[in-house]
């Protein structure tokens, strides 16, 4: 079995796991306690946080252990927007994930926000020039996605947390997308926020952190004893927090990752749509704005789902978009964004690669889907 679909999640890395092992079985104590064994979990936690701190380029103070992504969205976006005193309107864009949506959703219905969603271009990307003429003396955040989960596409980040600053306005970005394939340094982006998940880069599911600058001090999300420089209380998950950390250690450079998935997902791509005349990418057609292991593409007249499953008949394991939204009936909100009507929405389907891709990935994701699109059209390609 072929399995691409890595945006949605990886594997878990075997030294990920042996490095947190110890912290789930003999070494158990709470990084809160006073005695030894507590002290000894705390030396673990500091370590990691000190690790993860070194990758983003940032300090160790500024690096909050999390749950996952969407708790660090949540907090980030939350937590920056509820303690600025300097306006309800923060900026964003639709094709952003729902944990970042449905989190302005809530700050617009209970704490009376306002937000302007960007405008996009046909890649589905916004410019510096748009996001400079929405910004006012009110915004209070700015929140865009590195990279797309469903489309791949890149926002210029630098260039518009840039802006940001110029303005004194925060800015954060959702990364989940990103680690392992792009230079995450935060001094580099500008950004002032930036989320992670650990098991999209070879650490456990419920795993994750938030970078974030110290000159904020963002309302909690969750209350309690002051955990994590008091912006995330609960006794932290020293375990997960060691295996994030393993995992980010063992991301081969970004650079070389990036080149690699790049040959073959061009080369599938390039494929795909010369073979099937109702193919069509949902990316960005030039490679250097799009994410480098994620190929999607709508097939007219095909239903995604369907083809999702001959495509698992056929041994390649893919996604018909984000995973968040599985067993919706309900068409991609990102391509709808993107002005894709429903009807062929409802027949995209995503090819992601992991961080060591080659041409027998890519040969072998070719002669299924070849397989698949025969069985479900009665054609031959």
């Amino acid at each position: 079995m072929l399995y691409l679909d890595h945006a949605a999640t990886t594997p878990v890395l075997a030294e990920a796991l042996q490095a947190a092992w110890p912290y789930l079985t003999a070494e158990y104590g709470n990084p809160s306690s006073a005695h030894e064994p507590g002290l000894r979990a705390a030396s673990a936690l500091d370590w990691a946080r000190q690790t993860c701190a070194d990758y983003l380029g940032c300090k160790k103070s500024e690096v909050v252990f999390t749950s996952g992504g969407t708790e660090s969205n949540n907090l980030a976006i939350k937590g920056i927007a509820l303690a600025n005193p300097r306006g309800k309107h923060i900026i964003s864009a639709r094709t952003e994930h729902n944990a970042v949506l449905e989190c302005l959703d809530y700050l617009e219905r209970q704490h009376g926000f306002e937000i302007s969603y960007l405008d996009l271009n046909s890649d589905g990307i916004v410019s510096p020039e748009t996001l400079a003429a929405v910004i006012r003396t009110d915004t209070t955040l700015i929140t865009l996605m590195l990279a797309n989960n469903e489309t791949g596409a890149l926002h210029p980040i630098a260039q518009l947390a840039e802006i940001a600053g110029a303005n004194k306005i925060p800015f954060h970005t959702d990364a989940v997308q990103a680690a392992g394939w792009f230079d995450l340094n935060v001094t580099a982006l500008g950004v002032d926020a930036l989320s992670l998940s650990g098991h999209k880069f070879g650490a456990p599911k419920g795993s994750g952190l938030l970078y974030l600058k110290n000159r904020f001090n963002p309302e909690p999300v969750t209350h309690g004893g002051g955990q994590e420089f008091g912006r995330r209380s609960g006794t932290q998950n020293v375990a997960w927090a060691v295996a994030i950390a393993t995992a980010l250690q063992h991301l081969s450079p970004a650079s070389q990752a990036t080149a690699q998935a790049l040959a073959v997902t061009q080369e599938f791509t390039t494929t795909v749509l010369a073979r099937f005349p109702n193919a069509k990418l949902t990316g960005p057609k030039d490679s250097n704005l799009r994410h480098p292991a994620i190929a999607a593409f709508t097939f007219d007249g095909v239903n995604g789902e369907t083809l999702l499953l001959e495509l698992e008949r056929n041994g390649v394991i893919v996604s018909s978009g984000s995973a968040c939204a599985a067993g919706s009936q309900e068409p991609s909100h990102v391509l709808q964004a993107l002005g894709i009507h429903d009807d062929l929405c409802r027949t995209a389907v995503r090819f992601s690669f992991g961080h060591a891709p080659n041409s027998d990935q890519s040969t072998a994701a070719l002669t299924a889907l070849t397989k698949a699109m025969g069985s479900i059209t009665g054609a031959t390609f």
